[in-house]
């Protein structure tokens, strides 16, 4: 089912659990003693290579076609290509997927913020075409690690509410300790 048209009411926020300190995502463990970081993937880089696709963590070889193409087939309305490549320059992390096959991101998210403290995730998209197959949660579950790797410990994102449960498995919660989110928005005037 695809979500068309204008939203009436505020997307749900979400925020990653956290506490007074930063505590890295659910699918890292920390060694103390060597400070080192082991990674526990749902699906591990290797096996994302083996079923034919790679990982980006820049915009170099993104093509903002394509990617519009993904965002349009999700239900997001089809963006101006000058200002998804704007909004791409100013994102502090993200990282897509490339179908090795067609050549074309088939997962995406990103994230912008302060750099220290907070940020927000935007525009996680699966291709339909590749829904189901875990693509997802491997974008989430790293892009969550990069965040958290710079100290970032408020990590929040808006969600359409059909999907809020794919967020909880990792780590997200909605309202935690009370705190809701709000949303500037401006009524169109109305033509007299």
């Amino acid at each position: 089912m695809l979500l068309r048209g204008t939203i009436s009411a505020p997307l749900p926020c979400l925020r990653l659990r956290s506490t007074t300190t930063c505590t890295p995502p659910l699918n890292v463990s920390v060694s103390r003693r060597t400070s080192t970081t082991t990674n526990n993937y749902s699906i591990s880089d290797q096996d994302l290579d083996s079923r034919g696709f790679l990982l980006h963590r820049t915009i170099t070889e993104l093509n903002l076609d394509h990617l519009n193409k993904v965002f349009v087939a999700v239900g997001f309305p089809k963006r101006d290509p000058d200002k998804i490549r704007t909004a791409l320059e100013h994102t502090d992390a993200l990282l897509w997927m490339e179908y090795r096959k067609t050549k074309r991101p088939v997962a995406f998210a990103r994230a912008t913020g302060d750099g220290v403290f907070n940020a927000i995730i935007w525009d996680v998209v699966v291709d339909p075409s590749f829904q189901g197959l875990g693509l997802g949660k491997a974008v989430m579950e790293r892009l969550v690690e990069e965040l958290v790797a710079k100290g970032i410990c408020n990590i929040a994102l808006y969600s359409e509410p059909r999907v809020l449960g794919f967020y909880r498995p990792l780590g997200f919660v909605a309202d935690p300790d009370g705190i809701r989110g709000m949303v500037y928005s401006r009524k169109p005037k109305r033509k007299t």
